[in-house]
């Protein structure tokens, strides 16, 4: 099993890579689906996050009000910190169970969003970054997710930065390009995590 890192600035595209990644075949381990998940009604999650912070974060429903949540963690690094140390031993547990599942000769793609900012690449063999411009990650949030500028270069800034990323990358998926050059990207990224996925598993020669 090839455990691989992928991440990217918002608006950088890697939604997109991921799709094309698990086209080609590999396991899709998405943390910020596992994220909700883990704070769905009923939850364990769910109850921790109300006790720590109050009724008033769920919507109408029971479920979690994520914009109210995040409009008082995201002004509040000690209120962040909390949230985070509630999500993220349960995410890091559902995604130890969903690896434990794949295949042995599986490529494991672990979708994640902050793997620079949370100093989470040494836990995988090798990390994949996807990267663009600030001007199209901008553009791209703007246009096609419909932040307002404000909110989008506030978002961008809340991450690491581009340089901070490209740092920890092993490999570089460039998404400043047309959709048929980064699929073609991508599928030559493929090649390359499944011939080391296959080296990792071949046991050397005497």
């Amino acid at each position: 099993m090839l455990k691989v890192g992928l991440t990217g600035g918002i608006g950088a595209g890697k939604s997109e890579v991921s799709r094309l990644l698990v086209d080609c075949g590999a396991v899709l381990i998405d943390a910020d689906r596992i994220a909700r998940e883990v704070v769905a009604p009923g939850t364990p999650g769910l109850t921790a996050v109300v006790e720590a912070f109050g009724e008033g974060v769920l919507a109408e429903d029971g479920s979690l009000d994520r914009p109210k949540l995040g409009s008082i963690v995201f002004a509040d690094p000690d209120k962040l910190a909390v949230l985070n140390s509630i999500v993220h031993p349960l995410v890091g547990a559902r995604s130890r169970e969903l690896e434990q599942a794949a295949a042995e000769d599986a490529v494991v793609i672990h979708d994640v969003p902050l793997l620079t900012e949370n100093g989470l690449a040494p836990l995988y063999d090798l990390v994949v970054v996807v990267d663009a411009s600030p001007e199209t990650q901008l553009d791209r949030l703007v246009r096609l997710r419909g932040m307002t500028e404000e909110d989008a270069r506030a978002r961008m800034a809340a991450q690491a930065t581009r340089e901070k990323r490209l740092e920890i990358a092993d490999i570089v998926i460039d998404n400043d390009v047309p959709l048929e050059q980064l699929q073609r990207r991508v599928r030559e990224v493929w090649a390359e995590l499944e011939r080391r996925a296959h080296a990792s598993r071949t046991p050397p020669q005497e």
